[in-house]
């Protein structure tokens, strides 16, 4: 586990240049007061970040996603919430979020709460955010870097990959973390203390400094409180394909807290393929729930006398981009015979309303193995 030391390390994390004028004095910000900023939220007033939001292109900013939070929570967010409510009420103290790269928002709105979340995805995690060099004039650009990597979870609610890992590797503030800063921020959370970590082979967690490490997960561990003050961690580690886990201790760090809560969306159809089986065999075996839209595990794997299935909302397929490879007969089948129930809202590739679909799947007490924690 992470010590208190590397946990207060942690949270003076922003090495800051205030622009006053021509000239530039050195000063640090809070993680917290970071995320708010990059959020477009103001931060404490003694924050030096509080300068910085005098600046009209932070005020276009803040304005800007004040609006699109507005409009994401009136379209998405409020009614998942409500979903959420009426059918997932036994909840695991852990969510396992595989392949959803820094996508906090969707997780946090389908399956709040939660004590422990494990985020992975494709992209690096990057360094602390560092705003050592910004000015008036290059805090523009840093803001636009922001709009752009996550202007399309937004709006569309999924990234699209490849322009992301694009994206996060050229901007100033370049990797996940300044996107989970800012979904932590617009979500009502504190952010208590954050550090990069690593996962040694035997799945315990240790100190990493940023450097790349051959054949060993690299990430973030980012403490944080709910809107009510309840101690929450999150963790977002990246490449879970069965190469890289072969030779690193990820799955074993995964196992060490218990049966979990998973949810996959927008997965690109990983968990169909072989190449992938690993994390499909692990969420198999360690959750008590899994929800994912159909690119997550294919429905043949969830077998009858383990897991009770259903259906919501409404199946078409894949996308015209992945082609008919990944259609499932027997997952359209499902949604037919159990007349599955409609949502009001869209997620997933297929995202518009009444267009969209999930599948909630519960393992039978019977399944769950001797030795593993409700």
């Amino acid at each position: 586990m992470i010590g208190l030391l590397q946990l207060a390390r942690a949270a003076v994390v922003v090495a800051l240049f205030v622009a006053a004028g021509p000239s530039c004095a050195a000063e640090t910000a809070t993680a917290n007061d970071m995320a708010r900023f990059l959020a477009g939220l103001q931060p404490a007033a003694d924050s030096p970040l509080s300068v910085l939001t005098r600046e009209r292109a932070w005020q276009q900013h803040a304005r800007y996603f004040d609006s699109a939070w507005r409009e994401l929570d009136n379209r998405q967010l409020s009614h998942i919430r409500q979903w959420s409510s009426e059918n997932l009420a036994v909840r695991q103290p852990t969510t396992f979020y595989m392949f959803g790269g820094p996508d906090f928002l969707y997780v946090d709105a389908f399956l709040p709460g939660s004590a422990t979340y494990v985020l992975s995805g494709l992209e690096e995690v990057g360094r602390l955010p560092e705003m050592g060099s910004i000015t008036s004039s290059t805090l523009p650009g840093v803001l636009d870097d922001l709009h752009a990597s996550t202007r399309n979870v937004l709006r569309i609610s999924y990234f699209l990959t490849k322009q992301m890992r694009y994206q996060l590797h050229d901007a100033q503030l370049n990797g996940t973390l300044p996107i989970l800063y800012t979904f932590l921020a617009r979500s009502g959370k504190t952010i208590a203390g954050v550090a990069l970590v690593k996962i040694e082979s035997d799945g315990s967690v240790k100190p990493w400094d940023g450097e790349p490490i051959e054949g060993a997960p690299n990430g973030v561990k980012i403490a944080f409180t709910s809107t009510e003050g309840k101690p929450q961690t999150l963790y977002y580690f990246n490449d879970v394909s069965n190469d890289g886990l072969r030779s690193d201790g990820f799955l074993k760090f995964c196992e060490g807290l218990g049966v979990a809560d998973a949810f996959v969306k927008s997965a690109m159809y990983l968990m169909h393929k072989d190449s992938f089986s690993m994390v499909r065999d692990f969420l198999l075996a360690h959750s008590a729930t899994i929800l994912q839209d159909d690119t997550g595990i294919p429905v043949r794997f969830f077998k009858s006398e383990d897991w009770q299935v259903r259906p919501y909302g409404r199946y078409l397929g894949p996308i015209p981009y992945y082609g008919s490879r990944y259609y499932q007969q027997q997952l359209s089948d499902l949604f037919r015979s159990q007349h599955a129930e409609p949502i009001a809202f869209g997620v997933g590739y297929r995202r518009r309303l009444n267009q969209s679909h999930l599948l909630l799947s519960t393992r039978q007490r019977s399944g769950i193995r001797v030795g593993d924690r409700p």
